[in-house]
């Protein structure tokens, strides 16, 4: 049985996607970012919860601060990418639930009023909307490099608040030259599905 959708957008948004460890200097520009986000935003989540929150790092001064967190390895990619996004999780994506979930607007407290409930949920469900952003980023004609190798508390304390937890860092832009490191191998269907 085949896929529905067209061999070239499988290649493009999976088979041939990787992630990208260098950049050529072409702009990202905001109307790429909205074109993305207005694509991946009907990603599902829970009670359509949508904590994700996304910080473009487009200044210098923003950057070099932000490259100040990265581990060593990441810091010459996050430095030289066109654009770069601080994905996070919203705490306090209940507030939103009225609007988002309105269905049932008493579920912001039936389900969501105790701290570590939402960031439990928020962390979870972020972390599927920043899976869509990052095919979102490939569906654009892009590439993407996500890393989560950096200090979380630093970058929090420096673009964030106590309500929002970084879950990952990507940088974003054309491939330059030798982007791509050798494909990792992947398990085979068979080590991954179980059928009961």
């Amino acid at each position: 049985m085949s896929l529905v959708l067209d061999p070239a957008a499988q290649d493009l948004l999976f088979r041939e996607a990787r992630t990208a460890n260098t950049f050529t200097d072409e702009p990202v520009t905001d109307e790429q970012v909205q074109a993305i986000y207005d694509l991946v935003k009907y990603g599902p989540t829970a009670f359509n919860q949508t904590p994700l929150r996304i910080t473009l790092v487009r200044s210098p001064e923003a950057r070099e601060r932000l490259v100040a967190h990265m581990a060593e390895g990441n810091r010459p990619k996050t430095a030289s990418a066109p654009l770069v996004a601080i994905l996070s999780a919203d705490n306090e994506f209940h507030e939103e639930l009225p609007h988002l979930f309105p269905a049932m607007p008493q579920v912001k407290d039936l389900f969501f009023a105790e701290r570590p409930v939402r960031e439990n949920a928020a962390t979870l469900n972020a972390a599927l909307q920043a899976a869509y952003f990052i095919v979102g980023v490939r569906a654009a004609g892009l590439a993407a490099g996500p890393m989560t190798d950096f200090d979380f508390e630093g970058v929090r304390k420096e673009f964030l608040d106590d309500d929002h937890t970084p879950l990952m860092v990507v940088n974003i832009g054309r491939p330059g030259p030798d982007a791509w490191y050798p494909r990792s191998p992947r398990l085979e269907f068979d080590q991954v599905v179980k059928t009961v």
